[in-house]
């Protein structure tokens, strides 16, 4: 509808078949980011192992330096996560 100065469109309410389909596109797009957080730990990874290989650091501070890397994968999933569970209920709520 146009009043001359706005475009009002309307937008019928989401049907419960395709808040289930909004649900699935936000867990594959979820998913291809927890790979993506993988992807940089194990480059991270191969890094401090070259650093340890070339006596640049020690074994210690690589060990320190891989255990500080999961840490914050982990943390990075976790908000993946808990931001998923939120937009699901968001979603699904009617």
């Amino acid at each position: 509808m146009n009043d001359g100065r706005l475009i009002r469109v309307p937008i019928p309410e989401l049907s419960e078949e395709r808040r289930k389909d909004l649900v699935k596109v936000a867990s594959r797009a979820t998913e291809e980011q927890r790979i993506a957080v993988r992807n940089v730990r194990r480059d991270a990874n191969d890094l401090l192992k070259t650093l340890q290989k070339n006596s640049t650091i020690t074994e210690d501070d690589r060990d320190q330096s891989l255990e500080e890397v999961q840490k914050l994968t982990d943390a990075h999933i976790k908000k993946m996560d808990d931001m998923l569970a939120a937009k699901e209920k968001e979603v699904l709520s009617v």
